[in-house]
């Protein structure tokens, strides 16, 4: 098995970065690994044990820690399996999956088999939610309910809406100045605002350190997430170039038979949801 990091100094500085994100917490948490077809994977177990149990995956070129941080309005509610996604920065083996066929997804269901449910209510942003999509196609009775936020894998925006990332991303990766990676990341955040020093130091270790692949989970295919009865709410943004709301949201009206949409108007990829919103996503998952 090869490694998805550039070198091993590399590694720890992610896994360090990792650990001290889970240590501010403010939460008890536990490590759990489970044994899939596809490899071992790594799982943060944290949040209300005796809540409902919620998995949840992190985004592109982030990790676990840095999603539970941004995730604290889940913590009372939720029981939460936080999923290191296999391939990527985190504890899970380092073995890569195809973004364009719906190996992600098997993997996932795999994930709720070992956990020792039969199906469970699913959370995740970015590139995650494109991971519980492919799983509404391959396993549609393994999703109990799903939230879907900027998710890939619905329609995902057209390649010339990310062009502008290019040149800072190539200066970033020339000179190591990290103005060009604020740059780049700008194009998905709009603002400086959405840029918190987790958000910097998480993304950028990622892209200077690992291998990860750079494409998004592909455009599910609708005649197999029409079988997914589960309730599913995906809120997509205005401005997001990655996947518009535009293209995202009347493709899921189209293809999730059990769906709620949501506009978040004026925002980009990145962004953070109003204490509304959160309210909104646990009284969803909440229901039964």
């Amino acid at each position: 098995m090869g490694t998805i990091y550039r070198s091993a100094a590399g590694k720890q500085a992610i896994l360090d970065l990792y650990d001290s994100q889970l240590e501010r917490l403010g939460e008890e948490y536990h490590d759990r690994y489970v044994d899939t077809s596809f490899g071992r994977t790594h799982i943060v177990e944290t949040g209300n044990m005796n809540g409902i149990p919620l998995l949840v995956f992190h985004g592109g070129n982030s990790t676990t820690a840095y999603t539970l941080l941004t995730c604290g309005f889940l913590m009372k509610d939720f029981h939460i399996y936080a999923a290191d996604t296999i391939g990527h920065p985190g504890k899970s083996d380092e073995v890569s999956l195809s973004p364009k066929n719906l190996d992600y997804g098997k993997w996932a269901s795999e994930l709720i088999t070992g956990l020792g449910f039969e199906s469970m209510a699913c959370f995740s942003g970015s590139f995650g939610a494109g991971i519980i999509a492919k799983m509404m196609c391959v396993a549609p009775k393994k999703v109990k309910r799903a939230v879907l936020y900027v998710p890939s894998g619905i329609k995902n925006g057209p390649l010339r809406n990310i062009i502008g990332m290019m040149i800072p991303m190539i200066m970033f990766t020339i000179t190591r100045k990290d103005e060009w990676f604020v740059k780049t990341m700008l194009h998905i955040a709009l603002s400086e605002e959405n840029i918190t020093d987790d958000t910097f130091e998480t993304a950028k270790l990622s892209i200077l350190h690992s291998k990860v692949k750079a494409g998004m989970p592909s455009d599910v295919p609708g005649k197999l997430m029409r079988k997914c009865k589960a309730p599913t709410l995906v809120m997509a943004a205005e401005k997001d170039c990655l996947f518009p709301a535009k293209c995202v949201l009347p493709r899921a009206k189209k293809i999730i038979p059990n769906c709620t949409t949501y506009l978040m108007r004026n925002r980009g990829h990145m962004n953070f949801l109003t204490a509304k919103e959160e309210q909104m996503i646990v009284r969803f998952l909440r229901k039964r």
